[in-house]
């Protein structure tokens, strides 16, 4: 780690709060490789440790781990305000709309029992102003005005300590969750704005780096978060998320070799940490998936058969959690789109009642000529539907329905339907990753346009489903197709060297 100097109390003189600066270096040692960070605080010097490895792990999302670090500082010294105000900020997940409001108020309950009994107690003018902001993260009113509120009481208490980093840091997060975890271009250009220098001024900063990731992570924007997601990973190598992370921008540029090594990483990373904790490898999780699909986008198909069946099974034992069943469902319905291997999903059924399911079920049943499946599964699909109102489960059902026509050789009805369908798309929030329509709607348009010769629409759907989903294989072999059939051979030379680039064939 670099030697770096936090102010921490070091003793009393006349009633009157000293500050003595110590070395990081010789704070008790910190076991984990997760960045570096200045951050004044009034804590005692033993307690300065776990509170800087609780901001550094929460800076990476690592919030259990995170919470630990920052009740061990409290046991350390348990009038330490910024580690009560550390625990409250794990409870707060914004990107991911999550916050557990009761525990957070249960843990600065601890410190002091309310608000101004807080502001009270705080030995420091900027550490009375963190709690405050805390204050109004989880004070009264709906969560989208408090996290309002919130924004702009970091955005002063930032303003107030212009050399505070983690303030400016903190400042840079609050702004992207304004949005509840729904991009908004110009939002997330802000929050960039404010994270880039912090970046620029300390290079081994997790925060600055990992939120300069969110804010870029779209097929626009995100080789502007290049540099940053190249380094984050060398900034916090034992921080499962920190890995992981870098590939929002690798998959938006889909650079799936730089998927596929970031996200074993994290996967590594993150069943170390597991087994350190005597819990299971995590078969059905955020990392695996994205594993998974930057395998199918490869062609790396042993591999991706193990990932899914090591999956399936995990599910089948009955122990997955539910977010577990989720990611078990979509990475399912990826590897029978992304393969075309439509009994791939019998092989890898399970006792699952989601959306996503039925629908890969009923729609590979519809291809292996299965109707009696597709039915059953279809009207699943159906009722969920309508009791969801959801856009891409009506995306679903548009999809079976044209190719329902396309077998009955209605070509003219079944385009019509995926022009529909990619029309929802176009208007849905963007939402980084793996597609969220597991088969993007316009390369099934392009396929559906290939199949009743009209090239020229097939084309237009592939570009279009490459702007969406850059460098996904299937579109661009489409794209290659098409290109072919109309005499763009500049088009179709370009494609199908990046396609040979991806899958390792050139």
């Amino acid at each position: 780690m670099n030697r770096k100097l936090i102010a921490v109390a070091a003793l009393t003189v006349g009633g009157i709060l000293a500050a003595a600066l110590i070395p990081v270096d010789e704070l008790p040692a910190q076991d984990r490789r997760l960045g570096t960070i200045s951050f004044r605080s009034s804590g005692a010097p033993d307690a300065q440790g776990p509170f800087v490895e609780g901001v550094l792990l929460l800076h990476s999302f690592e919030f259990e781990d995170a919470a630990s670090a920052f009740r061990r500082a409290q046991e350390l010294d348990p009038d330490f305000a910024l580690a009560y105000w550390g625990e409250a900020m794990t409870y707060n997940h914004p990107l991911w709309r999550e916050q557990d409001r009761t525990a957070a108020l249960e843990t600065l309950g601890r410190y002091a029992p309310s608000p101004d009994a807080r502001q009270a107690k705080a030995p420091t003018e900027r550490e009375a102003a963190y709690l405050a902001a805390i204050d109004i993260l989880y004070g009264d009113g709906p969560k989208t005005d408090r996290d309002l509120s919130y924004m702009q009481a970091m955005g002063r208490l930032s303003a107030t300590f212009p050399d505070d980093n983690e303030a400016r840091a903190f400042h840079a997060l609050s702004i992207l969750g304004k949005t509840d975890g729904e991009r908004d271009f110009a939002t997330y250009m802000k929050a960039a704005a404010v994270a880039q220098p912090v970046f620029d001024e300390n290079p081994d900063h997790p925060g600055a780096a990992h939120y300069i990731i969110h804010s870029f992570d779209d097929p626009v924007h995100a080789p502007l978060g290049l540099d940053a997601a190249r380094a984050y990973s060398e900034i916090a190598p034992d921080a499962a998320h920190a890995q992981h992370m870098t590939s929002h921008i690798f998959v938006a540029m889909g650079l799936w070799d730089d998927v596929v090594s970031a996200n074993i990483r994290a996967r590594d990373v993150q069943d170390a940490r597991r087994a350190e904790l005597g819990r299971p490898p995590n078969a059905c999780g955020h990392y695996t998936s994205w594993l998974h699909y930057g395998w199918l986008m490869k062609d790396a198909l042993p591999d991706a058969e193990r990932g899914m069946a090591e999956c399936r099974d995990w599910v089948r034992g009955g122990q997955a959690s539910g977010a577990e069943v989720s990611y078990f469902a979509n990475m399912r319905a990826r590897h029978v789109f992304d393969t075309e291997d439509w009994a791939a999903a019998a092989r890898l059924d399970a006792d699952v009642d989601l959306p996503v399911y039925h629908f890969v079920t009923a729609f590979a049943a519809l291809q292996s000529g299965d109707e009696a499946a597709a039915s059953g599964s279809w009207d699943a699909l159906r009722r969920m539907a309508s009791a969801r109102s959801n856009a891409r489960d009506q995306i679903m059902l548009l999809e079976l329905e044209a190719l329902r026509a396309q077998q009955a050789g209605e070509h003219s009805r079944a385009i019509a339907l995926l022009e529909e369908a990619a029309g929802i798309e176009e208007g849905l929030p963007f939402e980084f990753g793996p597609p969220a329509s597991v088969k993007p709607p316009h390369e099934m348009l392009g396929e559906v346009a290939l199949a009743a010769g009209d090239h020229e629409r097939a084309l237009r759907a592939f570009q279009r489903s490459l702007d969406f989903t850059p460098e996904r294989t299937p579109s661009l072999a489409g794209l290659i197709t098409s290109a072919r059939a109309l005499d763009r051979a500049a088009l179709a030379t370009d494609a199908q060297s990046r396609l040979d680039g991806i899958r390792g064939t050139r």
